[in-house]
């Protein structure tokens, strides 16, 4: 059967398949048919998208799609992400659905739905539209000139900034200097504004999207802009988003790259210090470093440790009841506030921790030490248990012995491509590098 759903939504290359304008019309209709079935009535939806030039007409698929089986669609034009999902919950939205590709290139795009809870779509939904979709039971004209009128409503971008800057009525900023990438994304029409509003000097730049320029060598997977500018304008900090800005990782005073890992640590820091943390919880990825565990141990924290993805890291913090969880990549999730992860509200509360402790960002990643890392991808053509090819798993059990309990290995496939993974943390970069790559060369003579 057609997998159209991975671990966050639809998503691929704008107009071919999945994310051409007729399965995404398919994708709305099914969508509104099931919830009218399951709530007896026609549903409601909000959605809005990225700066991608694909993604008006992606949304106007969609909604014609939807408005086919009764829904009514209200459009919140470009926002970001949690934007999105904080609006399904604050307007009584049975749904919420967002256009984006996230951080990949203008030339991808993407759909994903939330609930009101903030939670993702659930899976039996997916499969459902999926078997639809296979089956040929729906079909739209998404070519036809009465598409439906998909409002777009000023007071959503409002309500969305009040929600933010209303969550941190004690920050005051005055005489600090800001250094923002909006990665020419969603974060351009709100972060300098918001922290404008705290009294920053804001320096932006990638802040002009037009269709094509959103993630192009800017924003978070491109640092070195960011470094540059910060030190340039000799700002306090600055912050880096992703293209639809639920996530984002800082560069300090010093210029150093502060990401999830340091994020996590200055806020749990913070939250412990203000009587949060009441199970003394975090929850990380199996990649976040080890450095972060030791750092918490030694403020009398937990570490648990979820599988790679914002989807499995919410999971745990809610079965475990804890109130902070992200990755490295600098997506935070703070349950109490909502179930998707926000760069803003994130930039924010950093921004807390700085102005409430008088530290420079420098100084409160101090006792977080990270540990030298190593990843390598390693070609497969099958992904056959590790501990079930006898060489790889004596080779393993070498380099852990060798680390003595001060590193980690974690050796994992993609779950995407035919590729193994080797991350190993220690005390000596150069040691791990060769343990590395002893390690890949093993697997490549019985797996490549």
């Amino acid at each position: 059967m057609t997998r159209l759903f991975g671990t966050d939504g639809i998503r691929g290359v704008a107009d071919r398949f999945p994310l051409d304008q007729e399965t995404v019309a398919k994708v709305g209709s099914s969508l509104s048919l099931h919830y009218k079935q399951k709530f007896g009535r026609d549903a409601r939806f909000i959605i809005g998208r990225d700066t991608r030039e694909s993604g008006e007409r992606l949304e106007n698929a969609f909604a014609a799609g939807a408005a086919a089986n009764g829904a009514v669609i209200e459009s919140a034009g470009v926002i970001t992400t949690p934007g999105v999902a904080f609006l399904t919950a604050k307007f009584g939205f049975d749904a919420g659905i967002v256009v984006s590709a996230s951080h990949n290139p203008y030339q991808d795009n993407g759909i994903k739905v939330f609930l009101p809870s903030g939670q993702k779509m659930n899976e039996s939904m997916e499969r459902l539209i999926e078997d639809d979709i296979v089956a040929g039971s729906v079909s739209v004209d998404h070519t036809s000139e009465t598409l439906p009128d998909v409002s777009r409503r000023p007071e959503f971008h409002e309500a969305y900034r009040r929600y933010l800057e209303g969550g941190f009525a004690d920050l005051k900023m005055g005489g600090k200097r800001i250094a923002l990438d909006c990665a020419n994304g969603a974060a351009s029409a709100f972060a300098p504004d918001v922290f404008r509003h705290f009294g920053a000097e804001v320096i932006a730049v990638n802040d002009r999207p037009n269709g094509k320029n959103i993630n192009h060598e800017c924003g978070s997977l491109h640092l070195d802009v960011l470094r540059d500018l910060t030190m340039a304008e000799a700002a306090d900090f600055g912050v880096a988003f992703d293209g639809d800005a639920d996530r984002a990782l800082l560069v300090d005073n010093e210029g150093n790259i502060v990401d999830g890992d340091a994020v996590l640590w200055i806020l749990a820091c913070l939250f412990k210090k203000h009587g949060g943390l009441e199970n003394n919880t975090v929850v990380a990825t199996v990649m976040s470093n080890i450095g972060l565990e030791l750092a918490l141990a030694g403020r009398g924290i937990k570490l648990l440790r979820a599988s790679v993805g914002d989807k499995y890291v919410l999971e745990e913090l809610l079965s475990s009841g804890s109130e902070i969880g992200g990755e490295q990549s600098g997506h935070i999730i703070l349950p109490k506030k909502s179930l998707v992860g926000d760069g803003m509200m994130t930039a924010l509360l950093v921004a807390e921790a700085v102005a409430e402790s008088g530290k420079k960002l420098s100084e409160l990643t101090a006792g977080f030490v990270r540990y030298p890392q190593i990843l390598v991808n390693v070609k497969v053509r099958e992904k056959t248990p590790f501990d079930s090819v006898s060489d790889i798993a004596s080779a393993s059990k070498k380099i852990e012995s060798e680390l003595h309990g001060k590193g980690r290995l974690l050796l994992r496939y993609s779950g995407t491509e035919n590729l193994a993974r080797v991350m190993i943390e220690g005390e000596d970069q150069h040691a791990i590098e060769t343990q590395a790559r002893e390690l890949a060369d093993v697997i490549t003579a019985k797996l490549g």
